[in-house]
């Protein structure tokens, strides 16, 4: 990540002040929002200042974290990372899911089959198109490639596919006990992943820019730094949760004015928190980092599984809440079909724009039955 220090002071300012708009915003929705909203004209204002809000809100509390990773260094770096996400996905899930909307029980799952379609055919895709264009061919690192692979596809099986087969709960549910063991699988899954990555074959995920060496005042941020980003994301992580309830609301009101069926929230919020990080990989991508954008593609998809499933498995539990996990047959169908190219696209060590136009395509077929199934 480029230094602190060589932003434009009104950057500096952006990271800074909006933590606290964010939360500030979620204080004046949790008392006033009804009432400004009840304001002829004000309805659409408030809930496109409050998206935006909440989506800047996003991206600072990736930035906080990024400036926090690479001072503390791995593995403690992909660990702050990966919480500071979990906690605005299971914020946002948890807060539609308690508003009492109709069909929130699949929330979940919609969210975690959107985050590998919007990440495994839409980010991959685009971020194959976007480096072939410019270098023809781009090479990656295969034992990274194949670890995500061998990781995530075991994952998804077990927490969107299985519950369809199982019998000790009615229709595509597990039962209390079963989702508690998949829970604590996925987390040892995800555990030995981490380990891998970071510990015991770093080599495998490290790009070529990655093997250079850099000066230490550009690696590692001052401790000041790392302190006022810390303090900053957890006033950032404050707003996006309190500010989540709001925006349970907006995402209701967005489907509703869409006409679009229930599982689009989860596209919805898929696409929100993605965000950041799918930028990030395109950005990777043009500057012939492919391998990082690998990392941070398909990491976020390891993440939302390994971490977002066991969490939110729990709390339902512990409120009663229904949990459907189970897929339908036609997303089945697209979930082998996403792995099945996944596999040959990353099989060789080297890809170009062909592959990105088949991933790419795919998730227009998926976007496409979110709307029409």
């Amino acid at each position: 990540m480029e230094s602190l220090k060589a932003y434009p002071a009104r950057k500096r300012i952006f990271w800074a002040a909006m933590p606290f708009i964010a939360l500030a915003m979620a204080v004046v929705s949790l008392s006033m929002g009804d009432s400004i909203k009840s304001i002829p004209g004000m309805q659409g204002v408030w809930l496109v200042a409050e998206m935006a809000v909440l989506i800047a809100a996003v991206f600072v509390s990736v930035h906080h974290a990024d400036v926090i990773a690479h001072r503390t260094g791995e593995p403690f770096g992909t660990l702050v990372l990966t919480v500071a996400v979990t906690v605005i996905e299971v914020s946002l899930i948890l807060s539609v899911m308690l508003s009492g909307a109709d069909d929130t029980a699949g929330l979940v799952r919609d969210t975690v089959f959107s985050v590998i379609m919007i990440v495994c055919n839409g980010i991959v895709g685009i971020c194959l198109i976007v480096g072939g264009l410019r270098y023809g061919e781009q090479g990656f690192r295969l034992p990274g490639a194949n670890a995500y692979l061998v990781v995530l596809m075991p994952l998804a099986t077990l927490t969107l596919v299985l519950p369809n087969y199982t019998t000790s709960a009615v229709g595509p549910y597990y039962s209390g006990l079963q989702l508690g063991f998949v829970s604590v699988v996925t987390l040892i899954l995800y555990g030995v992943f981490l380990y891998v990555q970071t510990v015991r074959h770093r080599e495998y995920f490290l790009s070529d820019a990655g093997d250079v060496d850099m000066p230490e005042d550009e690696v590692r941020p001052s401790n000041r730094k790392v302190w006022t980003s810390a303090v900053l994301l957890i006033v950032a992580l404050a707003g996006i949760v309190l500010l989540a309830k709001s925006f349970s609301g907006s995402v209701k009101s967005t489907v509703v004015a869409l006409g679009a069926p229930p599982n689009a929230m989860g596209l919805l919020v898929a696409l929100l928190v993605l965000l950041p990080e799918s930028l990030a990989a395109v950005k990777s991508a043009r500057h012939n980092e492919l391998q990082k954008s690998l990392n941070l593609a398909l990491g976020s998809t390891l993440a939302t599984i390994g971490l977002t499933i066991p969490a939110v498995g729990e709390l339902t539990i512990l409120l009663g809440q229904p949990l459907e996990l189970g897929l339908s047959k036609s997303d089945t169908l697209l979930l082998v079909l996403t792995f099945a190219v996944s596999l040959v696209t990353f099989g060789g060590g080297r890809t170009n724009i062909l592959p990105g136009f088949v991933h790419l395509l795919m998730f227009a077929v998926f976007v496409f039955l979110v709307f029409a199934p």
